[in-house]
């Protein structure tokens, strides 16, 4: 009984979060561009040193090279490395398009759908490992919560088709739905996102 409640705890605290904050892993475009920005900021330092100007764009291009070494910390090694030991060779057009491709790659966010039902899948199956009259108890609980956010899935996805297939009424089916509590809309409006 104490999995189910920390479970139930763990998935509630879920989805009053919100998923905004799950990120896929770096991808290897990812780690390139973080890679070669850390380059482009330490040749950009390299040459505001070799061209003489001003102090403050030589201090900002200085602390820009040691700001962009925690990018590739963060996001790890490449297995490949671009070319990148002069300024031609950075800005080359295929840098430009790596780093376009890096940051839709970077835009991207895991289905929350998708995430809740894993989530209950793994739910199900410690509950079954662990058996016994609680551990049955808890797979029954959670296969039933399975179904109704899938069903609450279908329910939001049929109600935005309606609203924009009959956008005369959609003011009235907003007026219908306008005595829902808070906490109601708080979870449509993270689960239409």
């Amino acid at each position: 009984m104490p999995v189910m409640v920390v479970f139930a705890c763990a998935c509630m605290g879920f989805v009053l979060a919100g998923c905004d904050t799950l990120r896929f892993a770096p991808s290897e475009v990812q780690k390139q561009n973080a890679w070669l920005h850390n380059r482009t900021a330490i040749v950009a330092a390299q040459t505001a040193k070799a061209e003489n100007v001003s102090q403050v764009l030589q201090a900002l291009t200085q602390l820009g090279e040691r700001q962009s070494r925690d990018f590739t910390v963060y996001y790890g090694l490449p297995n490949e490395f671009p070319p990148a030991e002069t300024a031609e060779d950075i800005l080359v057009e295929s840098n430009w398009q790596l780093a376009e491709t890096a940051l839709q790659s970077g835009a991207k966010r895991p289905d929350p759908w998708h995430i809740a039902d894993a989530m209950l899948e793994l739910g199900i199956g410690v509950c079954a490992l662990l058996g016994g009259v609680y551990g049955t108890r808890a797979v029954r609980f959670m296969k039933d919560t399975r179904n109704k956010s899938k069903a609450l899935k279908e329910i939001i996805a049929g109600n935005e088709t309606f609203k924009n297939q009959n956008e005369s009424v959609a003011p009235a089916f907003k007026q219908a739905h306008s005595i829902q509590s808070a906490q109601t809309r708080q979870i449509v409006a993270q689960m239409k996102a």
